[in-house]
């Protein structure tokens, strides 16, 4: 997911995808315990997916506690 996609998400929508991605992290490391997974870097790329959201997710989260000061 490009950080310009990641930027147009509303929180609601930024809360949802977090939890997908973390989900689908899930089935990456079970899947890679199980049996190795042909491509281990999807597992960093996952992670990495999940750190932008938390970081958009907190920026959205501090501009909207600014607006109602």
């Amino acid at each position: 997911m490009k950080n310009s996609e990641i930027k147009g998400l509303s929180q609601e929508e930024l809360v949802a995808k977090i939890a997908e991605e973390k989900q689908n992290l899930v089935k990456l490391k079970f899947a890679h315990t199980i049996s190795a997974i042909e491509n281990p870097n999807r597992i960093t790329a996952a992670r990495k997916t999940i750190a932008r959201l938390n970081t958009e997710l907190s920026a959205v989260k501090a501009a909207a506690a600014t607006e109602t000061k």
